[in-house]
Protein backbone atom coordinates (compact mmCIF):
# COMPACT_ATOMS: atom_id res chain seq x y z
CA UNK A 1 0.00 0.00 0.00
CA UNK A 2 1.35 3.02 -1.19
CA UNK A 3 1.09 6.76 0.44
CA UNK A 4 -1.94 8.25 -1.12
CA UNK A 5 -3.75 4.82 -0.09
CA UNK A 6 -2.19 5.09 3.35
CA UNK A 7 -3.73 8.50 3.48
CA UNK A 8 -6.77 7.42 2.50
CA UNK A 9 -7.17 4.73 5.21
CA UNK A 10 -5.83 7.45 7.43
CA UNK A 11 -8.38 9.80 6.32
CA UNK A 12 -11.59 7.20 6.96
CA UNK A 13 -9.84 6.44 10.52
CA UNK A 14 -10.26 10.64 11.40
CA UNK A 15 -13.34 10.70 10.29
CA UNK A 16 -14.78 7.95 12.08
CA UNK A 17 -12.47 9.38 15.61
CA UNK A 18 -14.36 12.52 15.30
CA UNK A 19 -17.81 11.56 14.63
CA UNK A 20 -17.35 9.18 17.74
CA UNK A 21 -16.29 12.53 19.79
CA UNK A 22 -19.10 14.03 18.78
CA UNK A 23 -18.29 16.71 15.77
CA UNK A 24 -20.88 17.49 12.77
CA UNK A 25 -21.07 15.25 10.64
CA UNK A 26 -21.20 17.39 7.47
CA UNK A 27 -17.85 19.42 8.50
CA UNK A 28 -16.43 16.78 9.92
CA UNK A 29 -16.44 15.14 6.32
CA UNK A 30 -15.21 18.27 4.45
CA UNK A 31 -12.98 19.56 7.10
CA UNK A 32 -11.15 16.65 7.37
CA UNK A 33 -10.80 15.91 3.61
CA UNK A 34 -9.79 19.20 2.92
CA UNK A 35 -6.96 18.93 5.92
CA UNK A 36 -5.84 15.75 3.79
CA UNK A 37 -6.15 17.06 0.66
CA UNK A 38 -3.82 20.05 1.66
CA UNK A 39 -1.10 17.73 3.54
CA UNK A 40 -1.50 15.28 0.35
CA UNK A 41 -0.37 18.19 -1.92
CA UNK A 42 2.62 18.81 0.47
CA UNK A 43 4.13 15.33 0.44
CA UNK A 44 3.42 15.52 -3.28
CA UNK A 45 0.66 12.73 -4.64
CA UNK A 46 -2.01 14.89 -4.84
CA UNK A 47 -2.71 17.75 -7.10
CA UNK A 48 -5.00 20.30 -5.30
CA UNK A 49 -6.39 21.54 -8.63
CA UNK A 50 -8.60 18.47 -8.62
CA UNK A 51 -10.61 20.88 -5.68
CA UNK A 52 -11.37 22.72 -8.58
CA UNK A 53 -14.30 20.15 -9.74
CA UNK A 54 -15.80 20.53 -6.33
CA UNK A 55 -18.41 23.71 -7.02
CA UNK A 56 -19.43 21.48 -10.67
CA UNK A 57 -19.99 18.89 -7.77
CA UNK A 58 -22.00 20.74 -5.96
CA UNK A 59 -24.01 22.77 -8.18
CA UNK A 60 -24.74 19.15 -9.72
CA UNK A 61 -26.33 18.14 -5.89
CA UNK A 62 -28.01 20.87 -6.14
CA UNK A 63 -29.82 20.65 -9.50
CA UNK A 64 -30.46 16.88 -9.20
CA UNK A 65 -33.99 16.69 -10.02
CA UNK A 66 -34.29 13.38 -7.81
CA UNK A 67 -33.32 15.17 -4.88
CA UNK A 68 -36.02 17.26 -5.40
CA UNK A 69 -38.44 14.49 -4.26
CA UNK A 70 -36.58 14.96 -0.65
CA UNK A 71 -37.83 18.23 0.30
CA UNK A 72 -41.71 17.02 -0.89
CA UNK A 73 -41.77 13.93 0.46
CA UNK A 74 -39.98 15.67 4.01
CA UNK A 75 -43.11 17.90 3.47
CA UNK A 76 -45.74 15.23 3.12
CA UNK A 77 -44.17 13.20 5.89
CA UNK A 78 -44.08 16.66 8.49
CA UNK A 79 -47.82 17.66 7.51
CA UNK A 80 -49.59 14.56 7.97
CA UNK A 81 -48.06 14.22 11.52
CA UNK A 82 -49.79 17.83 11.93
CA UNK A 83 -52.86 15.65 10.90
CA UNK A 84 -53.51 13.65 13.25
CA UNK A 85 -54.10 11.25 11.46
CA UNK A 86 -52.26 8.43 13.29
CA UNK A 87 -55.08 9.10 15.84
CA UNK A 88 -57.92 7.75 13.87
CA UNK A 89 -55.90 5.17 12.42
CA UNK A 90 -55.09 3.40 15.87
CA UNK A 91 -58.78 3.69 17.19
CA UNK A 92 -60.15 2.21 13.93
CA UNK A 93 -57.28 -0.93 14.40
CA UNK A 94 -57.94 -1.05 17.80
CA UNK A 95 -61.67 -1.36 17.19
CA UNK A 96 -61.13 -3.89 14.80
CA UNK A 97 -58.63 -6.15 16.25
CA UNK A 98 -58.53 -4.84 20.15
CA UNK A 99 -60.68 -7.75 21.05
CA UNK A 100 -57.76 -10.29 20.80
CA UNK A 101 -55.20 -11.35 22.88
CA UNK A 102 -52.26 -8.99 21.04
CA UNK A 103 -54.57 -7.47 19.05
CA UNK A 104 -53.44 -4.09 20.43
CA UNK A 105 -49.87 -5.05 19.35
CA UNK A 106 -51.24 -5.74 15.51
CA UNK A 107 -53.71 -2.87 15.52
CA UNK A 108 -50.01 -0.63 16.28
CA UNK A 109 -47.74 -2.26 13.64
CA UNK A 110 -50.61 -1.80 10.99
CA UNK A 111 -51.12 1.60 11.87
CA UNK A 112 -47.02 2.01 11.52
CA UNK A 113 -47.66 0.56 8.25
CA UNK A 114 -49.52 3.44 6.39
CA UNK A 115 -47.44 6.09 8.35
CA UNK A 116 -44.32 4.64 7.31
CA UNK A 117 -45.86 4.33 4.08
CA UNK A 118 -47.36 7.85 4.57
CA UNK A 119 -44.49 9.54 5.78
CA UNK A 120 -41.46 8.08 4.96
CA UNK A 121 -39.35 9.97 7.82
CA UNK A 122 -38.79 7.86 10.96
CA UNK A 123 -38.04 9.66 13.61
CA UNK A 124 -41.56 11.94 13.01
CA UNK A 125 -43.37 8.02 12.79
CA UNK A 126 -41.13 7.23 16.17
CA UNK A 127 -42.60 10.60 17.91
CA UNK A 128 -45.43 10.23 16.58
CA UNK A 129 -46.27 6.49 17.74
CA UNK A 130 -44.99 6.59 21.11
CA UNK A 131 -47.13 9.52 22.06
CA UNK A 132 -50.22 7.85 21.09
CA UNK A 133 -49.51 3.79 21.35
CA UNK A 134 -47.18 3.23 24.37
CA UNK A 135 -49.85 5.11 27.22
CA UNK A 136 -52.73 3.42 25.40
CA UNK A 137 -50.76 -0.21 25.57
CA UNK A 138 -49.52 0.99 29.12
CA UNK A 139 -53.37 1.48 30.23
CA UNK A 140 -54.30 -1.99 28.67
CA UNK A 141 -51.43 -3.67 31.16
CA UNK A 142 -49.21 -4.77 28.09
CA UNK A 143 -45.75 -5.81 28.66
CA UNK A 144 -43.35 -2.68 28.58
CA UNK A 145 -40.74 -4.59 26.47
CA UNK A 146 -43.22 -5.87 23.92
CA UNK A 147 -44.74 -2.26 23.49
CA UNK A 148 -41.81 -0.17 23.07
CA UNK A 149 -39.88 -3.09 20.91
CA UNK A 150 -43.30 -3.40 18.85
CA UNK A 151 -43.13 0.65 18.95
CA UNK A 152 -39.62 1.17 17.90
CA UNK A 153 -39.46 -1.61 14.97
CA UNK A 154 -42.64 -0.38 13.68
CA UNK A 155 -41.65 3.00 13.24
CA UNK A 156 -38.15 1.99 11.58
CA UNK A 157 -40.18 0.65 8.39
CA UNK A 158 -40.16 4.05 7.11
CA UNK A 159 -36.60 3.16 6.49
CA UNK A 160 -37.39 0.44 4.07
CA UNK A 161 -41.28 1.21 3.22
CA UNK A 162 -41.77 3.46 -0.19
CA UNK A 163 -41.64 6.50 -0.48
CA UNK A 164 -38.49 6.13 2.05
CA UNK A 165 -36.25 9.33 1.71
CA UNK A 166 -33.54 6.92 2.52
CA UNK A 167 -34.44 5.20 -0.75
CA UNK A 168 -34.14 8.05 -2.81
CA UNK A 169 -30.91 8.98 -1.47
CA UNK A 170 -29.83 5.28 -1.69
CA UNK A 171 -30.87 4.87 -5.27
CA UNK A 172 -29.61 8.29 -6.23
CA UNK A 173 -25.93 7.34 -5.12
CA UNK A 174 -26.61 3.53 -6.37
CA UNK A 175 -26.99 4.74 -9.98
CA UNK A 176 -24.18 6.90 -9.70
CA UNK A 177 -22.10 3.79 -8.63
CA UNK A 178 -23.92 1.55 -11.07
CA UNK A 179 -22.88 3.70 -14.31
CA UNK A 180 -19.48 4.37 -12.83
CA UNK A 181 -18.93 0.34 -12.73
CA UNK A 182 -20.24 0.00 -16.16
CA UNK A 183 -17.73 2.85 -17.67
CA UNK A 184 -14.72 0.50 -15.70
CA UNK A 185 -16.38 -2.13 -17.36
CA UNK A 186 -15.77 -0.50 -20.82
CA UNK A 187 -20.25 -0.38 -21.63
CA UNK A 188 -20.12 3.83 -22.81
CA UNK A 189 -23.89 3.51 -23.06
CA UNK A 190 -24.52 2.48 -19.32
CA UNK A 191 -28.14 0.99 -17.51
CA UNK A 192 -29.23 3.02 -15.20
CA UNK A 193 -30.82 2.06 -11.89
CA UNK A 194 -33.88 4.34 -10.43
CA UNK A 195 -35.39 5.37 -7.58
CA UNK A 196 -38.36 3.90 -9.06
CA UNK A 197 -36.87 0.38 -9.12
CA UNK A 198 -36.20 0.89 -5.54
CA UNK A 199 -39.57 1.52 -4.82
CA UNK A 200 -40.74 -1.61 -6.74
CA UNK A 201 -37.57 -3.95 -5.04
CA UNK A 202 -38.56 -2.67 -1.62
CA UNK A 203 -42.52 -3.56 -1.55
CA UNK A 204 -41.85 -7.10 -1.14
CA UNK A 205 -39.43 -7.04 1.63
CA UNK A 206 -40.83 -4.62 3.53
CA UNK A 207 -44.03 -6.36 3.24
CA UNK A 208 -42.42 -9.78 4.32
CA UNK A 209 -40.56 -7.92 7.65
CA UNK A 210 -44.27 -6.69 8.58
CA UNK A 211 -45.17 -9.96 7.86
CA UNK A 212 -42.60 -11.49 10.25
CA UNK A 213 -43.71 -8.95 12.98
CA UNK A 214 -47.01 -9.90 12.91
CA UNK A 215 -46.10 -13.74 13.14
CA UNK A 216 -43.86 -12.77 16.51
CA UNK A 217 -46.81 -10.88 18.24
CA UNK A 218 -49.44 -13.75 17.40
CA UNK A 219 -46.54 -15.76 18.75
CA UNK A 220 -46.09 -14.05 22.13
CA UNK A 221 -49.94 -13.82 22.70
CA UNK A 222 -50.25 -17.32 22.55
CA UNK A 223 -46.61 -18.48 24.68
CA UNK A 224 -47.87 -15.58 26.97
CA UNK A 225 -50.79 -14.44 26.59
CA UNK A 226 -50.40 -12.15 29.62
CA UNK A 227 -47.81 -9.94 27.96
CA UNK A 228 -51.02 -8.65 25.92
CA UNK A 229 -54.37 -8.91 26.81
CA UNK A 230 -57.18 -8.37 24.84
CA UNK A 231 -58.87 -4.84 25.25
CA UNK A 232 -62.43 -5.10 27.49
CA UNK A 233 -65.13 -5.01 25.80
CA UNK A 234 -66.90 -1.28 26.08
CA UNK A 235 -70.77 -1.29 25.43
CA UNK A 236 -70.50 2.18 23.02
CA UNK A 237 -68.24 0.69 20.99
CA UNK A 238 -69.33 -0.38 17.51
CA UNK A 239 -69.47 -3.82 16.05
CA UNK A 240 -69.84 -5.78 13.05
CA UNK A 241 -71.13 -3.69 9.95
CA UNK A 242 -71.25 -0.89 12.15
CA UNK A 243 -67.67 -1.08 12.48
CA UNK A 244 -67.48 -0.40 8.83
CA UNK A 245 -68.13 3.02 7.90
CA UNK A 246 -65.56 4.32 11.10
CA UNK A 247 -62.77 2.44 9.55
CA UNK A 248 -63.67 3.85 6.06
CA UNK A 249 -63.68 6.58 7.17
CA UNK A 250 -60.41 6.77 9.08
CA UNK A 251 -58.38 4.41 5.86
CA UNK A 252 -59.73 5.93 2.94
CA UNK A 253 -58.14 9.29 2.57
CA UNK A 254 -53.99 7.80 3.91
CA UNK A 255 -54.46 4.78 2.02
CA UNK A 256 -55.38 6.89 -1.33
CA UNK A 257 -52.84 8.90 -0.81
CA UNK A 258 -50.37 5.85 -0.78
CA UNK A 259 -51.71 4.52 -3.73
CA UNK A 260 -51.58 8.06 -5.54
CA UNK A 261 -48.07 8.57 -4.71
CA UNK A 262 -46.77 5.35 -5.25
CA UNK A 263 -48.89 3.59 -7.79
CA UNK A 264 -48.06 6.94 -9.92
CA UNK A 265 -44.38 5.68 -9.91
CA UNK A 266 -44.92 2.04 -10.14
CA UNK A 267 -47.18 2.62 -13.31
CA UNK A 268 -44.64 4.59 -14.48
CA UNK A 269 -46.92 7.79 -15.15
CA UNK A 270 -44.65 10.44 -12.62
CA UNK A 271 -41.10 10.85 -11.52
CA UNK A 272 -40.43 10.09 -7.98
CA UNK A 273 -39.99 14.27 -7.68
CA UNK A 274 -43.50 14.67 -9.52
CA UNK A 275 -45.54 11.85 -7.01
CA UNK A 276 -43.56 13.59 -4.32
CA UNK A 277 -45.39 16.85 -5.28
CA UNK A 278 -48.37 14.92 -5.45
CA UNK A 279 -48.38 13.64 -2.03
CA UNK A 280 -47.15 16.70 -0.73
CA UNK A 281 -50.15 18.49 -1.87
CA UNK A 282 -52.37 16.07 -0.94
CA UNK A 283 -51.16 15.55 2.87
CA UNK A 284 -51.62 19.59 2.43
CA UNK A 285 -55.60 19.10 1.24
CA UNK A 286 -55.82 16.25 4.36
CA UNK A 287 -54.39 18.42 6.70
CA UNK A 288 -56.90 21.32 6.22
CA UNK A 289 -59.60 18.82 6.12
CA UNK A 290 -58.51 17.71 9.41
CA UNK A 291 -58.01 21.28 11.05
CA UNK A 292 -61.35 22.80 10.08
CA UNK A 293 -64.14 20.50 9.24
CA UNK A 294 -66.34 22.76 9.16
CA UNK A 295 -65.30 24.89 6.03
CA UNK A 296 -63.98 21.80 4.55
CA UNK A 297 -66.11 21.90 1.20
CA UNK A 298 -63.97 24.03 -1.14
CA UNK A 299 -61.01 21.60 0.15
CA UNK A 300 -63.11 18.61 -0.62
CA UNK A 301 -64.45 19.39 -3.77
CA UNK A 302 -60.30 20.26 -4.73
CA UNK A 303 -59.56 16.39 -3.54
CA UNK A 304 -62.16 15.30 -5.88
CA UNK A 305 -61.52 17.04 -8.73
CA UNK A 306 -57.23 16.61 -8.27
CA UNK A 307 -58.04 13.20 -7.93
CA UNK A 308 -59.94 13.80 -11.67
CA UNK A 309 -57.28 15.42 -13.54
CA UNK A 310 -55.15 11.94 -12.13
CA UNK A 311 -57.56 9.48 -13.95
CA UNK A 312 -57.39 12.17 -17.10
CA UNK A 313 -53.59 11.95 -16.83
CA UNK A 314 -53.68 8.46 -19.23
CA UNK A 315 -56.08 10.50 -21.94
CA UNK A 316 -53.33 13.27 -22.21
CA UNK A 317 -50.30 10.85 -22.74
CA UNK A 318 -49.82 10.18 -26.54
CA UNK A 319 -48.87 6.56 -25.11
CA UNK A 320 -52.89 5.92 -24.19
CA UNK A 321 -54.83 7.16 -26.96
CA UNK A 322 -55.70 10.34 -29.22
CA UNK A 323 -58.50 11.52 -27.07
CA UNK A 324 -56.31 14.53 -25.44
CA UNK A 325 -59.04 17.23 -27.15
CA UNK A 326 -61.58 16.17 -24.77
CA UNK A 327 -59.15 15.83 -21.88
CA UNK A 328 -57.34 18.94 -22.15
CA UNK A 329 -60.59 21.22 -21.60
CA UNK A 330 -62.22 18.93 -19.06
CA UNK A 331 -58.39 19.19 -17.23
CA UNK A 332 -58.28 23.02 -17.74
CA UNK A 333 -62.45 23.20 -16.16
CA UNK A 334 -60.76 21.24 -12.74
CA UNK A 335 -58.15 23.67 -12.78
CA UNK A 336 -60.73 26.15 -11.15
CA UNK A 337 -62.03 24.00 -8.24
CA UNK A 338 -58.39 22.73 -7.27
CA UNK A 339 -56.87 26.30 -7.58
CA UNK A 340 -59.91 28.06 -5.36
CA UNK A 341 -59.12 24.78 -2.83
CA UNK A 342 -55.56 25.00 -2.45
CA UNK A 343 -55.91 28.93 -1.65
CA UNK A 344 -58.67 27.69 1.46
CA UNK A 345 -56.29 24.24 2.49
CA UNK A 346 -52.96 27.23 2.83
CA UNK A 347 -55.29 29.56 4.28
CA UNK A 348 -56.70 26.82 6.71
CA UNK A 349 -53.07 25.47 7.92
CA UNK A 350 -51.62 29.28 8.19
CA UNK A 351 -54.28 30.73 10.48
CA UNK A 352 -53.72 27.23 12.17
CA UNK A 353 -50.49 28.00 13.01
CA UNK A 354 -49.44 24.35 11.03
CA UNK A 355 -48.00 25.37 8.05
CA UNK A 356 -45.16 27.61 9.81
CA UNK A 357 -44.10 24.47 11.64
CA UNK A 358 -44.35 22.44 8.89
CA UNK A 359 -42.18 24.79 6.65
CA UNK A 360 -39.71 24.96 9.49
CA UNK A 361 -39.01 21.24 10.64
CA UNK A 362 -39.12 20.70 6.53
CA UNK A 363 -36.52 23.12 5.96
CA UNK A 364 -34.24 21.97 9.32
CA UNK A 365 -34.25 18.64 7.60
CA UNK A 366 -33.61 19.53 4.13
CA UNK A 367 -30.66 21.56 4.99
CA UNK A 368 -29.20 18.85 7.12
CA UNK A 369 -29.49 15.99 4.67
CA UNK A 370 -27.94 18.53 1.49
CA UNK A 371 -25.61 19.75 4.25
CA UNK A 372 -24.07 16.36 4.96
CA UNK A 373 -24.31 15.63 1.32
CA UNK A 374 -22.02 18.29 0.33
CA UNK A 375 -19.80 17.36 2.67
CA UNK A 376 -20.00 13.87 1.66
CA UNK A 377 -19.13 15.57 -1.47
CA UNK A 378 -15.54 16.75 -0.28
CA UNK A 379 -14.80 13.51 1.20
CA UNK A 380 -15.74 11.40 -1.93
CA UNK A 381 -13.12 13.46 -4.41
CA UNK A 382 -10.27 13.54 -1.67
CA UNK A 383 -10.87 9.62 -1.25
CA UNK A 384 -10.92 8.92 -4.71
CA UNK A 385 -7.85 11.63 -5.81
CA UNK A 386 -5.93 9.46 -3.25
CA UNK A 387 -6.82 6.52 -5.30
CA UNK A 388 -8.98 5.09 -2.23
CA UNK A 389 -11.13 3.89 -4.95
CA UNK A 390 -9.16 1.61 -6.33
CA UNK A 391 -7.60 0.30 -2.95
CA UNK A 392 -10.90 -0.38 -2.00
CA UNK A 393 -11.83 -2.38 -5.29
CA UNK A 394 -8.61 -4.50 -5.34
CA UNK A 395 -9.17 -5.23 -1.40
CA UNK A 396 -12.84 -6.24 -1.66
CA UNK A 397 -11.88 -8.40 -5.05
CA UNK A 398 -9.18 -10.53 -3.19
CA UNK A 399 -11.09 -11.31 -0.02
CA UNK A 400 -11.78 -14.78 0.47
CA UNK A 401 -15.43 -16.29 -0.95
CA UNK A 402 -15.17 -14.00 -3.77
CA UNK A 403 -18.43 -12.31 -4.47
CA UNK A 404 -20.41 -13.32 -1.48
CA UNK A 405 -17.37 -12.84 0.88
CA UNK A 406 -16.99 -8.95 -0.07
CA UNK A 407 -20.70 -8.64 0.03
CA UNK A 408 -20.93 -9.92 3.52
CA UNK A 409 -17.80 -7.59 4.88
CA UNK A 410 -19.52 -4.45 3.37
CA UNK A 411 -23.03 -5.76 5.40
CA UNK A 412 -21.11 -6.37 8.18
CA UNK A 413 -19.27 -3.35 8.12
CA UNK A 414 -22.54 -0.90 7.40
CA UNK A 415 -23.79 -2.45 10.61
CA UNK A 416 -21.51 -1.99 12.56
CA UNK A 417 -21.41 1.59 11.22
CA UNK A 418 -24.46 2.00 12.26
CA UNK A 419 -23.63 2.20 16.33
CA UNK A 420 -21.73 5.25 15.25
CA UNK A 421 -23.27 7.09 11.85
CA UNK A 422 -26.66 8.13 10.67
CA UNK A 423 -28.32 5.98 7.96
CA UNK A 424 -28.00 9.20 5.47
CA UNK A 425 -24.20 9.45 6.76
CA UNK A 426 -23.53 5.61 5.87
CA UNK A 427 -25.29 6.33 2.36
CA UNK A 428 -23.30 9.70 0.97
CA UNK A 429 -19.56 8.44 2.68
CA UNK A 430 -19.98 4.15 2.75
CA UNK A 431 -21.87 3.69 -0.77
CA UNK A 432 -19.90 5.80 -3.63
CA UNK A 433 -16.65 4.00 -1.99
CA UNK A 434 -17.64 0.14 -1.95
CA UNK A 435 -20.76 -0.24 -4.05
CA UNK A 436 -18.89 0.98 -7.55
CA UNK A 437 -16.32 -1.78 -6.53
CA UNK A 438 -19.27 -4.75 -5.32
CA UNK A 439 -20.96 -3.20 -8.80
CA UNK A 440 -18.00 -4.51 -10.83
CA UNK A 441 -18.58 -8.19 -9.69
CA UNK A 442 -20.25 -10.71 -11.52
CA UNK A 443 -23.92 -11.75 -10.21
CA UNK A 444 -24.45 -8.61 -8.29
CA UNK A 445 -27.77 -7.03 -9.18
CA UNK A 446 -28.21 -2.97 -8.62
CA UNK A 447 -31.45 -3.64 -7.08
CA UNK A 448 -30.97 -6.29 -5.06
CA UNK A 449 -27.82 -4.93 -3.35
CA UNK A 450 -29.77 -1.64 -2.67
CA UNK A 451 -32.39 -3.40 -0.54
CA UNK A 452 -30.21 -5.36 0.89
CA UNK A 453 -28.14 -2.12 1.74
CA UNK A 454 -31.65 -0.11 3.49
CA UNK A 455 -32.80 -3.19 5.30
CA UNK A 456 -29.45 -3.41 6.78
CA UNK A 457 -29.62 0.06 7.39
CA UNK A 458 -32.76 -0.39 8.79
CA UNK A 459 -32.07 -2.68 11.31
CA UNK A 460 -29.06 -0.13 12.19
CA UNK A 461 -31.64 2.50 13.01
CA UNK A 462 -32.45 0.43 15.87
CA UNK A 463 -30.43 -1.99 17.33
CA UNK A 464 -29.07 -1.18 20.94
CA UNK A 465 -27.17 0.55 22.42
CA UNK A 466 -26.76 3.57 19.73
CA UNK A 467 -29.65 3.38 17.34
CA UNK A 468 -31.64 6.75 16.68
CA UNK A 469 -35.17 5.13 16.97
CA UNK A 470 -34.45 3.78 20.01
CA UNK A 471 -33.01 7.52 21.09
CA UNK A 472 -36.44 8.70 20.02
CA UNK A 473 -38.22 6.59 21.34
CA UNK A 474 -36.89 7.53 25.05
CA UNK A 475 -37.51 11.20 24.29
CA UNK A 476 -41.51 10.08 23.63
CA UNK A 477 -42.12 7.19 26.07
CA UNK A 478 -43.64 7.75 29.35
CA UNK A 479 -42.05 7.55 32.44
CA UNK A 480 -42.89 3.47 33.10
CA UNK A 481 -41.01 2.68 30.22
CA UNK A 482 -36.99 2.70 31.12
CA UNK A 483 -34.03 2.41 28.84
CA UNK A 484 -33.78 -1.35 29.62
CA UNK A 485 -37.32 -2.04 28.95
CA UNK A 486 -36.58 -0.04 25.06
CA UNK A 487 -33.10 -2.04 24.29
CA UNK A 488 -34.62 -5.92 25.90
CA UNK A 489 -38.09 -5.56 24.24
CA UNK A 490 -35.98 -4.65 20.73
CA UNK A 491 -33.99 -7.78 20.60
CA UNK A 492 -36.37 -9.73 18.95
CA UNK A 493 -37.03 -7.59 16.65
CA UNK A 494 -33.71 -7.06 15.49
CA UNK A 495 -32.67 -10.76 15.21
CA UNK A 496 -36.27 -10.46 13.34
CA UNK A 497 -34.51 -7.92 11.16
CA UNK A 498 -31.15 -10.07 10.70
CA UNK A 499 -33.17 -13.11 9.51
CA UNK A 500 -34.59 -11.26 7.13
CA UNK A 501 -31.50 -9.87 6.06
CA UNK A 502 -30.52 -13.89 5.60
CA UNK A 503 -33.79 -14.53 3.82
CA UNK A 504 -33.25 -11.77 1.03
CA UNK A 505 -29.66 -12.98 0.40
CA UNK A 506 -30.18 -16.63 -0.40
CA UNK A 507 -33.56 -15.54 -2.34
CA UNK A 508 -32.31 -12.35 -3.98
CA UNK A 509 -35.86 -12.53 -6.19
CA UNK A 510 -37.82 -11.18 -3.29
CA UNK A 511 -36.04 -7.66 -4.31
CA UNK A 512 -36.12 -8.11 -7.80
CA UNK A 513 -39.01 -10.10 -9.14
CA UNK A 514 -41.52 -7.06 -8.89
CA UNK A 515 -39.23 -4.25 -10.93
CA UNK A 516 -38.57 -7.14 -13.20
CA UNK A 517 -42.56 -7.74 -13.81
CA UNK A 518 -43.19 -4.25 -13.97
CA UNK A 519 -39.85 -2.65 -15.76
CA UNK A 520 -38.66 -6.18 -17.70
CA UNK A 521 -34.78 -6.19 -18.28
Amino acid sequence: MGLPETLAVLMVVAVCALLMVGYPVALTLGGVALLFAFFATLLGVMDLSLLGALPQRIFGVMTNEVLLAIPLFIFMGVMLERSRIAEALLEAMGRLFGSWRGGLAISVTLVGVLLAAAKGVVGATTVTMALITLPTMLRYGYDPRLAAGTVAATATLAQIMPPATVLVLLGDQLNTAYQAAQLAQGKFAPDSVSVGDLFAGAIVPALMLVALYLLFEIGVAIINPRACPPIPPQPDTPKGLALAPHLAEALAAPILLIVVVLGSILAGLATPTEAAALGAFGALLLTARKVETARSRPITLAALAFIAALLLRPLLDPRFGHHGWLAIPAAFALMIPIAIGTISAVNTVWRAGVLKQVLHSTTQMTSMIFTILIGATVFSLVFRALRGDDMVQRALADLPGGVAGAVLLVMAAMFLLGFVMDAFEIIFVVVPIVAPALLTMPGVNPIWLGIMMAMNLQTSYMHPPLGPTLFYLRGAAPREITTLHIYVGIIPFVLIQIAALLLLWFVPSLATWLPHALYGG
